[in-house]
């Protein structure tokens, strides 16, 4: 009699315990690229950043045109990082010495 209690009891306090406990949240992130063109031999003078349409952008506070009406990639940084938006990665791609610099800044955000 005492151990079907102690059962019974046993898993009570595991069907309880399942009850309260709440698995982890994983965070969900916009994501946003933005691509810089800068002259190859100019100390990475920016020549034009571009920004192509994005689902990230809707219903954010930041618009293609501001990023685009940015000068440097310094600019761009501050800018990101004041609208909360966190720097994530850099690639660049160069074809020839004296060819345009085209480097892709990947952002993040939490939704």
């Amino acid at each position: 009699m005492n151990t079907l209690i102690a059962k019974a009891l046993c898993c009570i306090f595991f069907l309880c315990i399942t009850f309260d406990a709440t698995s982890q949240d994983i965070p969900k992130y916009d994501y946003l690229e933005v691509i810089v063109i800068q002259k190859a031999n100019n100390r990475g003078k920016v020549k034009r950043i571009k920004v192509e349409e994005q689902t990230s952008l809707v219903g954010k506070q930041i618009t293609i045109k501001q990023l685009e009406d940015l000068e440097r990639t310094s600019d761009l940084l501050n800018y990101m990082n004041a609208a909360n938006w966190e720097f994530v990665d850099r690639q660049s791609i160069v074809s020839e010495e004296n060819d345009p610099v085209w480097m892709s800044y990947i952002f993040r955000k939490k939704k």
